[in-house]
């Protein structure tokens, strides 16, 4: 991981974290349901260090989006408390702070943009609304354009149906860009393109973190792109961190089952690693009524009656190495 280079922001130094996380909380209400909720996120705590990719993995509704959202208080968490550069979100930073240092790349790149509104425009919003002359935020997205391959003068006047969906995903990526944020977070921001502009759009995303000195946030479930971009893995299942760690110790010494089936279900190109049954059997429990102890014991070969009733704790296997599992 290469340290960023010092920035007139840094309040801490290197070695002081970025983003702290700590028992953050989201449970959603349905409706009908006598008072029950979705336990989106429940009780998740990290770090983001410095100039560091913070890879988060994990099954189709696990909570990633709804943690990223979290992390920008784009959505508030019922519990748990943020801490920016050392500074509480809420008390020692604003939220309107916050979000000038820290950004989002959504998903859909199509809806993300204004499609009543010229790329350039969509590009210099964000330093327009935060105080800067128009002119000024016009020459910005300028910079910012280039800076993602986007040549100005070509794409700027354009409309977002004018664009393909890696040209449009590369005005996103100029739009956090605009404000110069420390950290932006990517919330599956290659996984509605192909593979040949999926590649080409990894390779922008790391030139510009070593250029700008950013710290990254990136959620998806491709685990192939994750290894390839990350220094550190977080693993989440059903609302929970199960395990945490550097990208070379979760993919080579893997702790939690959870883990080690989510890499045995990557498809082989060897014909002798190919498998025929399923590394991971079963539907993830209801959100509304989770499993009590481990939440994974229901889908767990390894289940004892300890996890059937006890919640494990994240804690250290190794350096750097974290796992909630009661057979680590």
């Amino acid at each position: 991981m290469q340290m960023p280079a010092l920035d007139p922001r840094d309040r801490g130094g290197p070695r002081q974290p970025l983003l702290i996380a700590r028992e953050l909380k989201k449970h959603f209400p349905v409706k009908g349901s006598g008072g029950r909720a979705v336990r989106a996120v429940d009780g998740v705590s990290f770090t983001v260090r410095k100039g560091e990719t913070l890879g988060v993995v994990g099954e189709s509704g696990c909570g990633k989006s709804t943690l990223a959202r979290l992390l920008l208080h784009l959505i508030v968490p019922d519990a748990g408390e943020l801490v920016f550069d050392g500074d509480a979100v809420g008390n020692g930073i604003a939220v309107g702070a916050l979000r000038r240092q820290v950004q989002i790349v959504f998903q859909d790149s199509a809806s993300s943009l204004n499609p009543r509104m010229p790329i350039r425009d969509s590009v210099a919003f964000g330093p327009f609304v935060q105080g800067m002359p128009r002119s000024e935020a016009r020459d910005i997205a300028r910079d910012t354009l280039a800076k993602v391959g986007l040549d100005p003068d070509w794409f700027g006047p354009r409309y977002p149906h004018e664009l393909s969906g890696g040209q449009k995903q590369r005005a996103n990526i100029a739009r956090a860009l605009a404000t110069g944020p420390r950290m932006v977070i990517l919330d599956e921001p290659v996984s509605a393109l192909d593979k040949s502009i999926e590649a080409q759009v990894l390779n922008l995303l790391r030139t510009l973190k070593r250029q700008l000195s950013l710290t990254y946030v990136f959620i998806s479930h491709d685990l192939n792109v994750v290894r390839w971009l990350a220094d550190r893995v977080l693993v989440m299942y059903l609302g929970r961190v199960v395990e945490l760690g550097p990208v070379e110790a979760i993919y080579a010494r893997p702790q939690h089952p959870y883990t080690r089936a989510l890499l045995a279900s990557q498809p082989s190109m060897d014909p002798a690693r190919r498998i025929e049954a399923p590394p991971i059997t079963g539907d993830p429990p209801n959100p509304i009524a989770p499993p009590p102890g481990c939440r994974f014991h229901t889908r767990c070969q390894y289940a004892e009656a300890r996890c059937r009733v006890e919640v494990p704790t994240l804690r250290e296997v190794e350096r750097g190495h974290h796992v909630a599992c009661h057979l680590r």
